[in-house]
């Protein structure tokens, strides 16, 4: 009876989030070691479909990094990288697009066996994501950095109450295609959908004053707060273009931005359906 009495407290809990959230826009991005791990991706997917259920309108935004660097060591390539950039030439573009898609037909086929509307979208179709070659101090070949986002398409399918799932290629001038980072992607769809929330799903607990501290969690940050971080080098690595990607969507309309830990089951709800939650929030 207890058991059943708590279980029924935490749907109480939920109820305002649920009533706050119906028909507003929530953008994940999902990729990393994270997405190939087929236990976590279940129960990721599982969330997402019940806050379709639940009525929110649900952007998947996935990367594939480890699929690609393993493609690439099968063919005998070298995966490079610049800054956490991948260097891409013409050879490399062609896997990283075969390899999105592959992954982006596995994440509509898992959503759609759990029983939700789920469509697949190549970020590079429609005009979705706009880009223009990335500049660094070295040639990243085919690498873009995002000037402009066309939401038409996904607007149409969430209008449907499909899950749109998005591959993150871009498209330049004329008939040039750019791989873009993920976690940009998200954040800029997620402005140019004018979404109530950005989750940023990753294999971490969230932001950490002191990486070998586990008593140092934040999980409440400012925008001057975590660019503060940024510069004092508490937040490293690639945990700072997750960061940024918030604090950029923020700047840009975005009413809040989560880093949370897919590896904690059911995660994405805890996060966004309890008082507490279980990740980073960063908000303005």
């Amino acid at each position: 009876m207890e058991e059943a009495i708590r279980k029924a407290d935490v749907l109480i809990e939920a109820l305002p989030y649920i009533k706050n959230f119906h028909k507003k826009v929530i953008v994940i991005k999902y990729g990393g070691s994270i997405l190939g791990e087929e236990k976590i991706r279940k129960g990721v997917l599982e969330d997402i479909v019940f806050l379709n259920f639940m009525g929110l309108r649900a952007v998947l935004v996935h990367g594939g990094g480890p699929h690609i660097s393993e493609r690439l060591r099968a063919q005998g390539q070298k995966a490079e990288f610049f800054d956490g950039m991948r260097v891409t030439d013409k050879k490399t573009i062609k896997i990283v697009e075969e390899e999105l898609e592959n992954l982006n037909q596995t994440i509509v086929n898992e959503i759609a066996e759990l029983g939700a509307v789920a469509v697949g979208l190549n970020g590079k179709e429609d005009k979705i994501i706009k880009a223009e070659k990335k500049k660094a101090d070295v040639d990243l070949g085919l690498v873009g950095h995002i000037v402009d986002i066309n939401t038409e398409a996904i607007t149409e399918e969430l209008r449907k109450d499909a899950v749109v799932v998005i591959l993150p290629m871009a498209r330049g001038r004329g008939k040039t295609i750019y791989n873009v980072n993920a976690d940009e992607a998200a954040a800029n769809i997620s402005v140019g959908l004018k979404a109530e929330k950005l989750v940023l799903l990753t294999n971490v607990k969230g932001i950490m004053r002191n990486a070998d501290d586990p008593n140092s969690f934040i999980s409440t940050l400012s925008v001057e707060d975590a660019k503060g971080l940024i510069e004092n080098n508490i937040i490293q690595e690639g945990m700072i273009p997750k960061v940024k990607a918030c604090i950029n969507a923020l700047g840009a309309g975005v009413k809040k931005t989560h880093i949370v830990d897919a590896r904690i089951p059911h995660g994405l709800l805890l996060e966004i359906f309890t008082d507490k939650g279980i990740g980073t929030e960063i908000i303005k």
